[in-house]
């Protein structure tokens, strides 16, 4: 059965290409990718405008609309007349994907639409700065395809993988990990056109982060590779109790 990969850096990142070398082999790989960067555009799927698609290789294509697009229609249209793939990959992504990174990320949101239409999934980030060396995420992505395909991932479970700085023999082991939390401040530059008209950029710095013991953010600050299993109940069953109380409110 194939292989699907997809990214939200664009169809022409090296890490989409690194991926597609060290796993061509484990089957057949398809390719569906944004057509540009679509960092931080989170799960959002394109509604208001049709999407294009453009083949740009044997099994591979561009479309020009998010992450979440690209891997709707690569299961539910491309490769609709093909066998179903048994594993959605997405990266390498050039940056972390950590704590509550995830709620932005289009590279962990395209493992999500995989997740959610019933396909294991796993999402792949490199938890550095440039210049980025892929040949340690790409030897653990690799090994830790080949266990999804035989052992299988549980039910509404996708993998989000994040790989610290260092070469291969540098880097020693991985963890099992929950999400972590992960701060920004508010930062936003104000300043005005050529037409005088006043523009906003978002860009906030990370002012501080909170690595406790067994988290994302405490595997890769002490050079470990963080695998953290996540799925999309967002439910917070621990409140549920405490809400009852509300219900006095109403008759």
């Amino acid at each position: 059965m194939p292989i699907l990969l997809s990214n939200d850096d664009g169809i022409s990142s090296e890490g989409l290409a690194i991926l597609q070398r060290v796993l061509s082999d484990l089957d057949d790989t398809w390719v569906v990718a944004p057509d540009r960067d679509q960092s931080a555009v989170s799960h959002s799927l394109t509604l208001q405008r049709p999407l294009r698609i453009e083949q740009v290789g044997p099994h591979a294509f561009t479309v020009d609309g998010t992450p979440t697009d690209c891997v709707n229609l690569g299961i539910n249209c491309i490769m609709r007349g093909e066998q179903r793939p048994c594993l959605v990959v997405s990266g390498i992504n050039q940056g972390a994907n950590l704590g509550d990174d995830v709620t932005y990320s289009g590279t962990v949101s395209a493992a999500m639409e995989a997740t959610l239409l019933g396909v294991p999934a796993l999402a792949v980030s490199l938890a550095t700065r440039p210049p980025f060396d892929y040949r340690a995420a790409a030897h653990f992505t690799r090994q830790l395809a080949e266990a999804v395909l035989v052992h299988r991932l549980p039910p509404d479970t996708l993998l989000n993988v994040n790989v610290p700085p260092g070469a291969p023999d540098r880097i020693q082991s991985f963890r099992f990990t929950r999400q972590g939390k992960r701060r920004y401040t508010d930062a936003i530059i104000e300043n005005t056109d050529p037409r005088g008209k006043k523009y906003y950029w978002i860009g906030g710095d990370q002012v501080d982060s909170v690595p406790e013991e067994g988290t994302d953010l405490w595997a890769v600050q002490r050079g470990l590779i963080s695998v953290t299993p996540l799925h999309l109940d967002l439910t917070n069953y621990a409140s549920l109790g405490v809400l009852d109380a509300l219900a006095v409110m109403w008759p």
